[in-house]
């Protein structure tokens, strides 16, 4: 009698942490090969570590979006606490610690604790409104962050660290200013790499999809599709919900941290409202609450303008029409029904067949 071996199947859990990390090793390895044998334009060479840092942020918002259930359209408030908290941890840093990776450790856990503390200072209140009262006070929070970033200056000579809001601080010969107000950070060594990149990326994931799996991401799942219904069994729907929001703020700062420790020079006015918008485009047009979907978008769009930079003044035109067609394929439901169809002929194919016909009773003479 024959044995037959059958493969259990994959769990959808198990199936998309595949894929997303698929996705982002076999985008490793294409990239690093492209850039070894000089495939690989300098421009797009220089995107690389900021579409890890907006693969970050776009996976740790879709936590909050897309899982949470909570629109939030202040995320680069926090990646902008992240990124002027990882460079001054690294520029502290640079006299004591020779490494390059450890201080860029240094500097993105760092991100990652500030904003953290500064989601939880925001999550409390905020996370008591819902719907459109909770987008608009994220969004004064983006642009607080923004405006309080342009008038701390913050500069260190031997006589230690000085921190003002107007600028006049009296300084040693030998001092060095690491935030100027409006101008931002200046003289920042550039220790990113794309490594650790997609690292940070790989974490990413990592948590996010664990705790997409785990009894509080259910929970939190649970109190998004229904609050009423969680609440009548004993969910704190606050706990759940800010336990989201703090972990979004988290990775969130830690993507600004590398994104800001990629540049000699970074203007406060980069994290404007705009950046969130571009954030949050990248979860919808992902897919929300699919993770490996805002991973790919995330790096798409970022890919985009400066593939389309020869079309010159056309270049945003052709990126609003792309972003619209992209929506009308993802989102229309006769496309969705066509994409299914195709998706189960493409199974169908891989799929195993018995080999042999089917005997009475299982066995054969």
């Amino acid at each position: 009698m024959e044995k037959k071996f059958t493969m259990k199947k994959l769990s959808p859990y198990t199936k998309n942490s595949a894929i997303s990390y698929g996705i982002v090793i076999a985008g490793f390895l294409a990239a690093t090969f492209m850039s070894s044998t000089g495939m690989m334009s300098s421009s797009l060479q220089g995107q690389l570590v900021p579409i890890c840092a907006y693969i970050v942020m776009a996976v740790s918002l879709n936590l909050v979006v897309g899982i949470s259930g909570e629109l939030s359209i202040g995320h680069a408030g926090f990646m902008s606490v992240g990124a002027f908290s990882g460079i001054l941890t690294a520029d502290l840093l640079e006299g004591m610690v020779e490494s390059d990776p450890v201080r860029l450790t240094s500097g993105i856990i760092a991100g990652g604790i500030v904003a953290g503390i500064a989601g939880i200072l925001i999550g409390v209140p905020v996370l008591r409104l819902r719907g459109d009262y909770l987008a608009i006070v994220t969004l004064a929070f983006g642009e607080i962050i923004k405006n309080l970033m342009n008038v701390i200056y913050v500069a260190k000579d031997s006589n230690g660290i000085h921190v003002s809001t107007h600028g006049d601080m009296e300084l040693e010969e030998d001092a060095r200013i690491m935030l100027n107000g409006p101008m931002g950070a200046v003289g920042v060594q550039r220790i990113s790499t794309f490594l650790s990149g997609v690292i940070l990326v790989l974490l990413t994931l990592f948590i996010v999809q664990n705790i997409m799996n785990s009894r509080q991401g259910r929970a939190i799942m649970a109190c998004r599709d229904n609050r009423i219904a969680a609440e009548s069994i004993g969910l704190n729907v606050m706990q759940y919900k800010l336990m989201a929001f703090t972990v979004s703020a988290v990775l969130a700062g830690m993507g600004g941290a590398l994104f800001g420790l990629n540049f000699s020079s970074l203007l406060p006015i980069k994290f404007n409202f705009n950046t969130s918008v571009l954030i949050l485009v990248f979860v919808v047009l992902g897919g929300i609450g699919n993770i490996w979907g805002s991973v790919i978008s995330a790096t798409v769009l970022t890919v985009l303008p400066e593939a389309l930079r020869q079309f010159s003044d056309y270049r945003m035109l052709v990126y609003a029409i792309v972003l619209i067609l992209v929506m009308i394929f993802t989102y229309n439901p006769t496309l969705k029904t066509y994409k299914g169809m195709i998706a189960d002929k493409i199974k169908a194919v891989f799929r195993k067949t018995p080999h042999g016909p089917a005997t009475e009773g299982g066995a054969s003479e």
